[in-house]
């Protein structure tokens, strides 16, 4: 079945793909299937000898040398708001994105046929608190502990496939939104019994996407060949947190009168509530747009109506 947000592809190309079993990664899958591409899996579940396998936490990574691919899609990594940060979780996050990174480009060194396009996850998390500043692709690294993670991150893909003619993309990802995953899903429960409000003093800015121009995205910088470096998949339109939350409350019709003071979410989560939830980045998509990308949902309000089927 031809997946509604995708135009079939006059050529398939065959993909490898990793984080497939993710919240991102298996709804890609299927959308780059439904255009007409073969997507391999690179998993810890394959068995096979002739599968392609990997294991980042023991430094294992297996790629038959006659399998061909045109593209990678690399989407693996630990989840970041799955829980508190402990010195284990954070180490995790770390691990997960730049051994694992490292490693997979290292082997993707080695192969017989070589690729053309490398797709990498990243996050505006590069950016850091950044108040009120407007962000582009261009703009400097902040501070941080994430934003140091997803620098590493990056780097990890430059520095082994710098030599290579590879084109490389980092898929800067705002916050997706879903009813299915990720932090919308988790949002849901308390704004719909009205419990729902705004984080803090609210006047932090959120850079969303809705899962389905997040796929799109994807798609659109694996077959243009022009798109290079950082790309920020966020919508046009960032919003405060406190324009997400009465948003979100109207469109479910229930009030939004609750505070969760900034105190409450350090006590809660830890430094998470810092780097994340209270953190402020305004993340535009200009190369995105600039290269002719057109949004499904631009604007808030029928972006979530869209994901929300009201």
């Amino acid at each position: 079945m031809t997946h509604p947000f995708v135009q079939p592809s006059k050529v398939g190309l065959t993909i490898l793909l990793t984080g497939a079993s993710g919240f991102v990664g298996s709804n890609l899958k299927g959308y780059l299937e439904s255009a007409g591409h073969q997507v391999i899996s690179l998993s810890r579940s394959n068995k096979k000898a002739t599968d392609p396998f990997w294991n980042y936490e023991v430094g294992e990574i297996r790629i038959p040398s006659d399998l061909r691919f045109d593209a990678v899609i690399h989407l693996a990594g630990e989840p970041i708001a799955s829980s508190r940060w402990t010195e284990e979780k954070k180490g995790k996050i770390e691990e997960s994105r730049v051994k694992g990174t490292a490693m997979l480009c290292n082997a993707l060194t080695r192969i017989k046929n070589p690729l053309k396009t490398f797709l990498s996850a990243s996050a505006v998390g590069f950016y850091g608190n950044r108040n009120n500043e407007v962000l582009t692709e261009e703009s400097s690294k902040g501070s941080g502990f994430l934003s140091d993670v997803v620098q590493k991150w990056e780097e990890a893909s430059i520095e082994k496939l710098s030599n290579s003619s590879i084109r490389i993309c980092h898929l800067r990802f705002g916050v997706i939104l879903s009813a299915e995953g990720g932090a919308l899903k988790k949002m849901l429960l308390p704004f719909k019994y009205g419990l729902g409000g705004k984080l803090g003093d609210g006047l932090q800015w959120m850079s969303w996407v809705t899962l389905n121009d997040t796929l799109s995205s994807i798609y659109h910088c694996l077959l243009n060949e022009t798109l290079t470096g950082a790309v920020n998949i966020t919508a046009p339109e960032a919003v405060t947190n406190t324009e997400f939350t009465k948003t979100l409350g109207k469109v479910l019709q229930r009030p939004t009168r609750c505070t969760v003071p900034k105190s409450v979410l350090r006590f809660v989560v830890g430094e998470l509530a810092d780097e994340a939830l209270l953190s402020s980045t305004r993340a535009l998509p200009h190369k995105l747009t600039q290269s002719g990308f057109q949004f499904s949902s631009p604007r808030l309000e029928e972006g979530l109506r869209k994901v929300l089927g009201k």
